[in-house]
C-alpha cells in the first residue's frame, strides 16, 4: 500500500480535487451572502431596531439575572418561563401553542425543511422579506414569487392564480411587509389562508407598529402560523422569535428544532424584558409618533417618492439612489440600500425611524445628499 501512496504522490494529476464548485449545490454557489454594512460612527437607521435605551432600573434588572445565570448549565430546552411570558402577552387563543427559535430566520427554515418534498413550493410575494427566497433554495424548494400590484398592494387576483396553479406547500406573508412597510389587506389574506393547500405562515415581525394582528384569528383557520421576532422591538441582540399555532403543527416542528436553540441568557433577559412589555411598547408608541414626522419631513423633499409605512422604516424612492445612500454615508448616517435588489425596488431606499435627534441628522444629511448629487 506504501507504494500506492508514494505514487499519488509523484502524480498530483490522478488525485481529485475537491472543490465547493464540484461539492456543493448550484443553487447554493448562485446565492449571494445576506450582506450587513459596517456601522462604526455612523448614525445607525439601517436595520430596524429600536433606537432607545431601556430605562436604568430595568437595566439593573437585567444586570442582577446575568450576573446570577447559571451559564455553565445548559438551558431550559424548552424555555417554559419565556414560553408562559409570550402567551400572556400575545393573548394566545386557547389550545394553541408556542415554538421558539433563535430570530424568526431559524423557524422560515425549520418550516421550509418541514415540508420540503420532491416538488414542494415556497411562495411569496416580492419584494418581501428576502429570506423566504433563500431559505427555499438552502433546503431544495422550489421557489414562486408573486409581483405586487401598483403602490405595493397585495394582488389578490394573482396570488390565487399562483395557488391553483403551484399548490404551495408553504406561503409566507409579512404584516406589515419588509421592505415596503404597508400592510396588505387582512380580508384578501383570509381568502389567500382559505384557498391555499398547504400553510399559510402571517409574519408579524412588525406588530408592535401595527393596526392589528392574525393571532386572534390563530384557532379560525386549519392552516394558519403566526410568526414573530422581538429584534424590531428592542430585542435585537437577544434573537429571538416565536410561531403561535396548533399543537399538532408545532409538535412536528418540534424534532426539527435542534437542541437548546434559545440559550441561557436569551431566555431569561427575554422573560424579563416580558414582564416590562409595556415600556417597550411605549417606546414603539414614541417610534409611531416619529415615523409621522419623518415621513412629513421626507415628503416635504423634492425629486424624493416616499410610501406610507406601518412598520418602524420607511421606504422612499430617489433618482441615483445608490449615489444618494454613499452620500449619506459620507455624512455619517447608514440606512438600506435597495436599488438593484429587485426591479420593483430600483432606486429605492429604506431607512429606519430613529430618535428624533438621528432623524433630523438623517433629514439633513438628505437634503445637502441630494442637493450635491441632482
Amino acid at each position: 500500500m506504501n507504494w500506492l501512496v508514494s505514487i499519488l504522490n509523484f502524480m498530483p494529476s490522478l488525485r481529485y480535487t475537491v472543490t465547493p464548485e464540484n461539492l456543493f449545490r448550484q443553487e447554493i454557489l448562485a446565492l449571494h451572502a445576506y450582506h450587513v454594512q459596517p456601522a462604526s460612527g455612523m448614525v445607525k437607521l439601517d436595520a430596524m431596531e429600536n433606537p432607545y435605551h431601556l430605562p436604568q432600573e430595568v437595566r439593573d434588572e437585567i444586570a442582577q439575572l446575568v450576573a446570577d445565570a447559571a451559564i455553565n448549565r445548559y438551558p431550559d430546552p424548552g424555555a417554559h418561563q419565556l414560553k408562559i411570558g409570550i402567551g400572556k402577552m400575545t393573548n394566545l387563543p386557547t389550545g394553541m401553542d408556542i415554538l421558539l427559535g433563535n430570530g424568526s430566520d431559524e423557524i422560515i427554515q425549520l418550516l421550509a425543511m418541514a415540508v420540503a418534498k420532491p416538488g414542494a413550493v415556497l411562495l411569496s410575494v416580492e419584494p418581501s422579506f428576502v429570506m423566504y427566497k433563500m431559505i427555499a433554495a438552502f433546503v431544495g424548494m422550489k421557489y414562486v414569487g408573486v409581483p405586487l400590484a401598483e403602490g405595493f398592494s397585495l394582488d389578490l387576483q394573482a396570488m390565487l392564480d399562483a395557488i391553483k396553479r403551484e399548490q404551495p406547500a408553504l406561503v409566507f406573508l409579512a404584516y406589515p411587509n419588509n421592505p415596503t412597510g404597508n400592510a396588505f389587506d387582512a380580508d384578501a389574506i383570509k381568502q389567500i389562508i382559505l384557498t391555499t393547500p398547504g400553510l399559510v405562515v402571517v409574519d408579524e415581525a412588525y406588530y408592535a407598529f401595527a393596526r392589528d394582528s392574525f393571532v386572534p384569528l390563530l384557532a379560525d383557520y386549519d392552516n394558519l402560523l403566526v410568526m414573530r421576532t422581538f429584534s424590531k422591538l428592542g430585542m435585537a441582540g437577544l434573537r429571538l422569535g416565536f410561531l403561535a399555532g396548533a399543537p399538532a403543527w408545532l409538535e412536528q416542528l418540534e424534532k426539527l428544532r435542534l437542541p437548546y436553540n434559545v440559550g441561557v441568557l436569551p431566555q431569561i433577559v427575554g422573560a424579563k424584558l416580558l414582564e416590562h412589555h409595556d415600556i417597550l411598547l411605549a417606546q414603539a408608541e414614541c417610534i409611531k409618533q416619529e415615523r409621522v414626522k419623518l415621513f412629513a419631513a421626507i415628503s416635504g423633499l423634492m425629486e424624493v417618492k416616499v410610501f406610507p409605512s406601518e412598520a418602524n422604516f420607511i421606504l422612499f424612492r430617489v433618482a441615483r439612489a445608490t449615489m444618494v445612500f454613499e452620500g449619506l454615508k459620507q455624512r455619517g448616517v447608514l440606512i438600506k440600500n435597495l436599488n438593484g435588489g429587485h426591479p420593483a425596488l430600483s432606486d429605492c431606499l429604506r431607512v429606519t425611524v430613529g430618535t428624533a435627534e438621528e432623524n433630523q441628522k438623517f433629514i439633513a444629511a438628505l437634503q445637502e445628499t441630494i442637493r450635491v448629487s441632482l
